[in-house]
């Protein structure tokens, strides 16, 4: 869309700050004020506003999209996306290893065991390891501890976690991420694993690299709000 203000900054909402375009407070798609915990988050959103050119283009706007859905799905939908996340738990890739060959085994092994032991460990949340496709049923005791968690966190703490568990189809690396035992990039790298050691393997694939990159931006972004989140 065409840009349609000239002024950026930021004010006050109920229960936080705004985004203000020529003074006017920034809503989200469902016509809510975009209310935002932290004058850091709002001051980077701002930011995205700030440096568009005569055309909006939302997909450089990493941050207004996570927030926004924070406010209008996350906050409307609580219960059900901890359910979804909780799935992703049940069923996270870091359980479902390789039985061959030998070397995307051992990467596996050493790149995801550490993140089952620290789950176990920071949240007694022991999980099931299996070779194959076959599914395994994870301990309900565990599982009931990923709901705890997730109940824990606010709307733009939970987004974050979604993001990076859609990302990297792992629960347990979202949760690393947020507890600071991974980073952005060791979350990304960890999640697309096997699609790395398949690159590596049989070369380079533009549609691959492209989903990649896609993925990649998504949990840096998500690892960004995070961080404004404690700024």
């Amino acid at each position: 869309m065409k840009r349609f203000y000239k002024e950026c900054g930021i004010g006050t909402a109920e229960g936080g700050f705004s985004v203000t375009l020529d003074g006017r407070p920034v809503q989200t798609p469902a016509r809510v004020v975009l209310a935002l915990p932290t004058a850091p988050l709002a001051e980077a959103i701002a930011e995205e506003w700030r440096v568009q050119g005569e055309t909006v283009v939302p997909d450089t706007m990493p941050l207004m999209r996570l927030a926004t859905t924070a406010v209008d799905r996350v906050t409307a939908e609580r219960e059900a996306v901890t359910g979804d996340l909780v799935s992703f738990g049940g069923g996270d890739l870091l359980c479902y290893r390789a039985e061959s060959p030998a070397e995307l085994v051992e990467r596996q092994s050493a790149g995801w065991q550490p993140l089952i032991d620290w789950v176990a460990a920071h949240h007694d949340a022991a999980l099931a390891v299996t070779s194959g496709l076959v599914a395994i049923e994870q301990p309900a005791p565990s599982l009931a501890v990923f709901r705890r968690v997730l109940e824990g966190l606010d709307a733009f703490e939970l987004m974050v976690v979604q993001t990076v568990t859609a990302s990297t189809g792992s629960l347990v690396v979202a949760l690393a991420l947020y507890a600071g035992q991974l980073d952005g990039t060791q979350a990304f790298e960890a999640g697309a694993l096997d699609d790395l050691y398949g690159l590596e393997i049989w070369g380079e694939d533009k549609d691959a690299r492209e989903r990649l990159d896609g993925l990649c931006a998504n949990i840096l972004a998500a690892e960004r709000m995070l961080q404004l989140l404690r700024a």
